[in-house]
């Protein structure tokens, strides 16, 4: 198993958050984690990062990357861990990116710090654009230059360029219109075919999650209430709130 979740809690003080029992992604499978806005999808996705302290929270339970136990990191082993081995790319792109620096010095700057020289280090951003269908020249851009899609393929190419094991994407499409947004998918299916990435997809979209997912994780309040295969999570849901998320997809055609 790639990633193992194990009796997860995050907590605000008295506040509990997130009780997740367990999740695991398996070696180039796509899990789909879904859920209302402040179900816990996002911050079990800090804590996975080992970014929750970071906003305050708590956290306790147990988070392994194949054998390495990630709770029990120093902030600087984890460092290395986060991004090398666990990526992540954001809903919004740009604004994950520092608007001073051109792309170009964020996508090196980031491979040299995982140990990359510096002429490995511009092969590899030059091979991760063209990986994902973007011409080198947008290296020498400013973040807010970038189109939505743009942004989010950059952020794509350096988790394929890092080689990252397991990548969390937190509502990538979300912002993206309906062909960009069918790109990005297809991107993260290559990630998968032809790097063997593991990807934890978190979203609310359940048409986006049933077009990419093996199995889907769904939360409520910070539990999960329903996980298995996507399409009988989905086609034949058996817990009263993944009925209402179903019943709430817009259907084309039907009469409102």
């Amino acid at each position: 198993m790639t990633l193992s979740v194990r009796g997860l809690e995050i907590r605000f003080g008295e506040r509990q958050v997130v009780a997740l029992a367990e999740l695991d992604v398996a070696d180039r499978e796509i899990v789909g984690l879904v859920g209302e806005s402040g179900s816990g999808k996002s911050m079990t996705a800090l804590a996975v990062l080992g970014l929750a302290g970071s906003v305050g929270a708590d956290v306790s339970g147990s988070i392994r990357l194949g054998e390495l136990e990630l709770t029990a990191l120093s902030p600087a082993a984890m460092r290395d861990v986060r991004g090398k081995r666990i990526a992540m790319i954001f809903q919004n792109p740009v604004s994950a990116f520092n608007p001073v620096f051109r792309v170009g010095y964020i996508f090196l700057r980031t491979l040299r710090l995982h140990g990359f020289g510096k002429g490995e280090a511009l092969e590899r951003a030059r091979a991760g654009l063209h990986e994902v269908l973007l011409t080198p020249d947008l290296l020498d851009r400013y973040p807010h230059q970038l189109s939505g899609g743009q942004a989010q393929r950059v952020a794509i190419a350096l988790a394929a360029a890092l080689r990252s094991e397991v990548l969390i994407a937190d509502e990538p499409t979300s912002a993206l219109d309906v062909t960009v947004q069918a790109e990005i998918l297809e991107l993260l299916r290559g990630l998968r075919q032809r790097d063997g990435m593991s990807i934890l997809m978190i979203s609310h979209d359940l048409a986006v999650i049933g077009q990419l997912c093996d199995r889907t994780v769904v939360m409520r309040n910070g539990t999960v209430v329903e996980a298995g295969p996507t399409a009988s999570v989905l086609g034949d849901p058996q817990a009263p709130y993944t009925k209402e998320l179903v019943a709430a997809v817009p259907q084309i055609g039907a009469v409102a």
